[in-house]
């Protein structure tokens, strides 16, 4: 009896072999000859999995893209200001894979400046992502004096700083080092911090 292949592992390995084709040669050479050639299956049973369309296996592809990247925090500190470095480390490129993978995430986010469909996806993605950054910023800056408008001013100064190492990774040869990166984000909240005075001091100056 043949053995029974499961239908998860069969969809994840083609979006390996999407992410490996858009890193090599662009989104717009994917094809379904492409990846049937890469993963070694027929068209026919890719078709299978995704249907007769080559917009689903896509889809399917950049939801794999933004999950694994959700799934590197395994382990953060219990300190708000380092938690924030973990988190950002955890999602920038750092090892070969992960720059592939930034690389056709970025390929994705060009395309969907033209496709209101894919636009909508990366958009949510992107937002939920800003909101991460805010809440984890909020929490670090717990005991400063700043206002809810000047927090979100911060916050997108950090999430811009995420952007970069997404899109800069991209145009890399090599990934990113996480010794690079996590003193980068350190040295960027440690002058976040210093720029607004601490909660105490303020009190204090209030009353005198």
């Amino acid at each position: 009896m043949p053995r029974r292949v499961d239908p998860d592992v069969r969809r994840e390995q083609v979006a390996d072999a999407v992410i490996e084709e858009i890193a090599a040669h662009g989104l717009r050479s994917v094809t379904l000859a492409r990846i049937s050639e890469r993963t070694g299956l027929a068209i026919g049973s890719i078709r299978h999995y995704f249907g007769d369309t080559l917009r689903e296996v896509m889809r399917f592809t950049l939801n794999v893209l933004t999950q694994r990247i959700g799934r590197r925090a395994t382990t953060m500190s219990d300190d708000p200001v380092a938690r924030i470095t973990d988190v950002i480390a955890f999602a920038a490129p750092t090892s070969d894979q992960e720059r592939r993978e930034h690389i056709a995430l970025v390929e994705y986010r060009v395309m969907a400046r033209t496709d209101p469909e894919f636009a909508a996806d990366i958009a949510a993605t992107s937002l939920q992502g800003a909101e991460v950054v805010r809440s984890l910023l909020r929490d670090a800056l717990a005991d400063r004096a700043i206002d809810e408008e000047a927090l979100r001013r911060e916050a997108l100064l950090l999430f811009t700083l995420v952007e970069g190492f997404s899109f800069g990774s991209a145009m890399l040869s090599s990934p990113l080092r996480e010794t690079d990166v996590r003193d980068v984000v350190t040295a960027t909240v440690h002058r976040l911090r210093g720029a607004y005075p601490p909660v105490e001091e303020v009190a204090e100056d209030a009353l005198s």
